[in-house]
């Protein structure tokens, strides 16, 4: 597995960029340890149903509330 450090990430973005394009995984590393891996973005295929959670969350009336010591800390009547 090759690392990539950070300073030659920055300065090879578009080429690391073109690699993953072709099918490989970037690794970038930093004092030669793995931080971050590059892949392909894939986009979900499922479609979305905006409201599907509809009527199944409760928010409870006190929501926006805030405690006495709270409200204090940010200069407002408890």
């Amino acid at each position: 597995m090759h690392i990539t450090n950070i300073s030659e990430a920055k300065a090879q973005l578009s080429a690391l960029i073109e690699k993953v394009l072709s099918g490989n995984e970037v690794i970038i590393g930093k004092a030669g340890k793995p931080v971050a891996k590059l892949v392909p973005y894939e986009r979900s295929e499922e479609t979305r149903h905006p409201g599907a959670l509809r009527g199944k969350i409760k928010i409870a009336a006190d929501f926006d509330d805030l405690p006495g010591d709270v409200a204090e800390a940010f200069g407002m009547d408890g």
